[in-house]
């Protein structure tokens, strides 16, 4: 029987990814906008890159 992942195992391959090079940071969610991770700048749901910073996900 299997179970659905679990926050714990989202973690564990973000960092066995992050261990070997991988970029694993993504937009944040405040309300309706993204939040860049890097500068905290809010943007569009739409939004690709961070107008602030340059920011944007791998």
């Amino acid at each position: 029987m299997s179970s659905a992942p679990t926050p714990d195992d989202d973690s564990l391959l973000d960092e066995f990814l992050e261990d070997r090079g991988h970029d694993t940071q993504t937009w944040e969610e405040s309300y309706n906008k993204k939040q860049c991770p890097e500068c905290g700048g809010l943007h569009d749901g739409n939004a690709r890159t961070c107008t602030v910073c340059g920011w944007s996900p791998a």
